[in-house]
């Protein structure tokens, strides 16, 4: 979706509101596509003494299999826009990723949100952000309590434990 920005282009102080919604279903991460519902995305564009800035946020929910704990999830998640948008790249060799060409007086909607959405989803898909993972020894899901497994001393402080003997 293109935003048409032509009236505020040449109007410092002048903005324009936006909402979209892009579909990211194909968007592969690893072994999963973990976007299956539209992500949302709204905001502002604002023309700061000649710079237009985009301002807002982009909404979904991520399906997908936990890297820790290996569980299914659903997760909301909110990450923020905030990108300048310019009329001509002056040095494509150094290209800033959170700075987007205009298409003539127009913004691709949908190239921000997809590249805002990729580059702020984190490495690894977690259930939460605290998650435990699983349990090395006996693979119990730590998220639901400790395992009954006893823990190995550090085999570097074996010469220390001996003098503790002595």
């Amino acid at each position: 979706m293109l935003l048409g920005l032509s009236k505020i282009i040449d109007s410092p102080g002048q903005s324009v509101s936006f909402s979209t919604s892009v579909d990211l279903s194909d968007l592969r991460y690893g072994v999963s596509h973990p976007v299956s519902e539209p992500v949302l995305a709204e905001g502002t564009v604002r023309n700061t003494a000649g710079v237009l800035l985009m301002e807002g946020s982009v909404t979904t929910t991520i399906h997908g299999l936990c890297d820790r704990c290996a569980v299914e999830f659903d997760r909301k998640i909110e990450f923020p826009i905030n990108v300048v948008l310019v009329t001509e790249l002056s040095n494509e060799d150094n290209e800033d990723e959170w700075v987007f060409p205009l298409e003539g007086d127009s913004a691709d909607l949908d190239d921000i949100v997809r590249t805002v959405f990729v580059l702020n989803l984190d490495s690894k898909l977690l259930c939460r952000d605290d998650c435990k993972g699983l349990c090395f020894r006996c693979g119990k899901n730590l998220n639901d309590g400790p395992c009954g497994c006893q823990k190995e001393p550090d085999p570097r402080f074996a010469a220390l434990r001996q003098l503790l003997e002595k």
